[in-house]
Parts: C-alpha cells; structure tokens; sequence
C-alpha cells in the first residue's frame, strides 16, 4: 500500500513540475544566433591577430572566441550575394543564379524554388526572425518574409549599406533629383506580407543602423523565450562595409580612422547581443555564430573627408573584397554552446555552406533531398567527435565561370584575370572575370597557400599531382549539373 502510495504521488508531483515548468525546461531544440558581419577580414579581430594591433580592440568578439570554436579556415565566396546566398541554401551560389553581386533593377534574385535555411528551420518549429542586410534580390518571392522568416527589418532586400549615398551622388552627377520618399527606404515586413516602407535610409540612418537592429534583435528573443519556442535570429549588421560611419558615441575611438571606430562598433553590438543572452538566461541553450561575408575592402578603398583608407585587414593572404584570391574567401568565424561545442581553435576546413546542413542536424530539420547540397554536415566537428572535420575541397565561381578551386592547401586557378583591388594580382569579380579572362595553355596555376600565403610561387609544374584530386572535385560538380541544371549564371555585361 505504502509502495502504491509513493508511485501515486511522485507521478502527480510530476504533472504538476511539467505544468508550472517555465517555457525554457520545455524547450529541447537549441536557438540560434547568427551574427554576420559585412567585410571583415581575416586580420581584423584580435582573436586572429588584429584587434589592438590594428588600432581598434575587439574584446567581446576575443572573449567568444575564447569561450568557442575559432575556425581558422573558414571559407566563403567573394563577395557578399554570393556567401549570402550559399549560407541561406548550402549551396555554392551560381546554383541560384547569385554568383555576381546583386544590383537593384536587374533581374539577379533568389529564384522562388530554393529552399532557404529559415524555411528548413520554421519547418522544424524555430521562430525566425532577419534583422539587417538580405542582398538577395528584391523580386517579391525573393523577400525574405517570402522565404522562410516570420520577420523583417532592414534596408531594402536588393541593397547595400551603401545605398544611401544614391541622393548624394544624384545631386553630384545633376542627373536626378530624388525626394525623400523616394530615396532607399527603411523596410519591414511580417511573414506573407508586402514590404511596408518606415523611413528614408539617409547618412544619419546609417549611422544608427545596427543599434536598431540590436534592440529588435533582443525584443524578438525575449518574446521566444515568454512561449517557450526556439528561434533562430539572423542579424546580418552593417559593420564593417563601406561606407564606415560610426555613430556619435563610437567616433574616433580606436586609432586607425572610421574602418577601426566602425570595428570597435562592431563588436560592441556583438557584446550587446551576448549580454542580452545572458540576462535572459538563455546561453547555455543557445548557439552562437559570428562570422563575416568575405574578405575586407583592399587597397583602393575610399575615404571620406580625409580620414584613413577605409579598408580592413586579409591578414597574412593576399587578396581582398571580389577578388578569388585567399584573402577574398578566407575570413573569421566562431561558433559558442556552453558544455556542448569545446572551446579551441580548428583548422578544419569549413565553408559558409556547411551551417544549412549541420544546423539541420543539430535543430532536427530536414536537408532536402531534390537537389544537390553543396555543403556537408560538420556537427561531428562541433561536437568534437573529429578533428579534421567533412570538407577537403572548394570552388569558387564569378558570374558563368568557375575560375578556381582549393583541394586541402592547395589553391588551383583555371584563369587568369585582370589584378584585382588588392593590387597584387588575382582572380576579380569586380573586375569582370568573363571580360579578362586569358589562355592559360591548358593548365591551372597551382599555389600551396601554407607555404606561400601571398600565393606568388605557382607550383603547378613541380606539383603536377595535385591537379588530379582538384580537377576531380570539378568533375563531381559537373555531374551534379546533368541532374540538376543551373539557370542562368549571374550577367551584367553579355547580352
């Protein structure tokens, strides 16, 4: 009888925890937070070697690499569609027609049959929520609220930070003359609704941006928290693209001119968002991921008011912002959970592509199965059960062509093209790879990019060998392709 009693007792004892049990015990799938910084190179943090010796400390992104994993070959594409596009399909980006940067008037969007890492998510029972830059076309079934987000707020989805200089640069030229309303516009939409326009993006906006971004970013997390639900949060920020105005409160703060006052901004907000985690206890269940898109503005770079270049940092490899080179595709990442993900550095290869199928298999969504993937799942290499992670090879494309490829350390060029605004030669999608391309006598450039970072010694004569396995990861693509066809590659000059 007393046995009975104590059976009885402890399965109501347990209806009533699970009744009062606040959202969070509910919850089992871990939010995600995905931060993406815009041009950061691999030499701007101090986690890889930037920072205080660039002349603007970045404390709290050091302190999550130090609390995470830092991926020191993280990899992306060239430019900022292009990753953006990979990261939100797992796919390399002339897969959707995005492998060129998307120009607002043309016809470069995200075509409406690609499934985006925020649908595969709100499938699996995430909140999702964009707040910043989409770039990803505006066509309507190219919105984000079209695909896969539950909210938006940011600039117009087919542009840049730098659209607000469209009136400055009108008045300039006397070519137009544009009225407030009728400048870029600050947009916002919830999931299935048009775009509702909020304010003229002006300068003074841009300044402020990513401070509005914050808030709304924070708001969305505590409404999650108050249902229990998981979310996923991507917050896309402006800093460090072009033009870097600081706000007030960061101007003239690091050392090096508004590129490190913009930095410094950058990993404040950063900062806001990890606290914001931590007051509403939600760090332990949550993943954290701050990367950037591409390499820096190189060489070149513009300045306002003579103030320093406004250009960041690739670090020990040549190359910048649209170009193919190294320091075009290789920048920073980190990737936080408390207790699940061990804090160290991996130089495990990890393209932007990978974090749609490994979320998938952390968050239980579903990878689809009617198209190829492009990227691999590396949940095993955050979880730490490997060391060498699921990639070994990468391609890289500009608009129709495939113009190189990366086999472990080995960089493999099938083109050569006009110096890019690194200044140091290379592949250049600024500069038009279909305009400039040249014969190369039928054989790719080799460089070994550990022993020659700046990749100046091509080794392809001495290291023939190496063009096989390369040449064989071009070969698995081209099969993919008579299964599944490319539309049309991204065009702006061939008509």
């Amino acid at each position: 009888m007393n046995r009975c009693w104590h059976i009885w007792f402890g399965l109501v004892a347990s209806l009533a925890f699970m009744t009062v049990a606040p959202a969070s015990a509910q919850q089992q799938k871990p939010n995600i937070l995905f931060i993406l910084a815009d041009n950061i190179g691999y030499g701007d943090i101090g986690a890889y070697g930037g920072g205080e010796l660039r002349g603007a400390p970045t404390p709290r992104i050091d302190q999550l690499a130090a609390e995470g994993l830092r991926l020191t070959q993280f990899l992306v594409e060239p430019a900022c569609t292009p990753s953006r596009a990979a990261l939100m399909t797992g796919r390399y980006s002339i897969r959707s027609g995005l492998s060129l940067v998307a120009v607002e008037g043309t016809a470069i969007s995200l075509p409406a049959t690609e499934i985006t890492m925020a649908e595969m998510l709100r499938e699996a029972g995430y909140a999702t929520a964009i707040f910043g830059k989409w770039h990803l076309g505006g066509q309507s079934y190219s919105q984000p609220q079209n695909k896969g987000f539950d909210e938006f707020y940011g600039i117009p989805p087919a542009v840049t930070w730098d659209a607000f200089l469209m009136v400055q640069q009108a008045r300039q030229t006397k070519t137009l003359d544009i009225p407030l309303d009728r400048v870029p516009q600050i947009v916002e939409a919830k999931r299935g609704e048009p775009l509702k326009t909020v304010k003229p993006y002006t300068a003074e906006v841009r300044r402020e941006i990513d401070w509005e971004l914050v808030d709304r970013g924070v708001d969305f997390m505590r409404r999650q928290k108050a249902v229990g639900k998981p979310f996923f949060l991507y917050l896309p920020i402006s800093r460090t693209h072009f033009p870097n105005l600081p706000s007030t409160r960061f101007e003239g703060r690091s050392r090096i001119g508004q590129f490190g006052d913009s930095l410094m901004e950058g990993d404040a907000i950063v900062g806001r968002m990890l606290d914001a985690l931590d007051e509403l206890s939600l760090v332990r269940d949550t993943i954290v991921v701050f990367a950037s898109d591409n390499g820096p503005d190189g060489p070149g770079a513009h300045t306002f008011g003579g103030d320093m270049p406004d250009m960041g940092s690739s670090g020990p490899y040549r190359g910048a912002l649209g170009d193919v080179s190294e320091g075009a595709i290789r920048t920073a990442a980190i990737i936080r959970w408390p207790e699940r993900i061990k804090p160290r550095s991996s130089y495990a290869m990890f393209s932007i592509m990978d974090f749609f199928p490994t979320f998938a298999r952390l968050a239980g969504g579903k990878v689809p199965d009617d198209r190829p993937i492009d990227g691999v799942d590396q949940s095993e290499l955050l979880l730490g059960s490997s060391d060498s992670g699921r990639r070994e090879h990468l391609l890289t494309f500009v608009g129709p062509s495939l113009v190189a490829a990366r086999w472990k350390q080995f960089r493999a060029y099938f083109a050569d093209v006009a110096p890019g605004r690194s200044g140091s030669g290379g592949a250049t999608i600024l500069g038009g790879v279909g305009a400039s391309a040249a014969p190369m006598n039928g054989y790719p450039k080799v460089f070994n990019i550990e022993a020659d970072p700046h990749e100046e010694h091509n080794i392809g004569e001495m290291y023939e060998w190496v063009i096989g396995p390369v040449l064989r990861a071009v070969e698995q693509y081209k099969t993919s392709l008579v299964r599944a066809p490319n539309p049309p590659a991204a065009n702006m000059t061939r008509f």
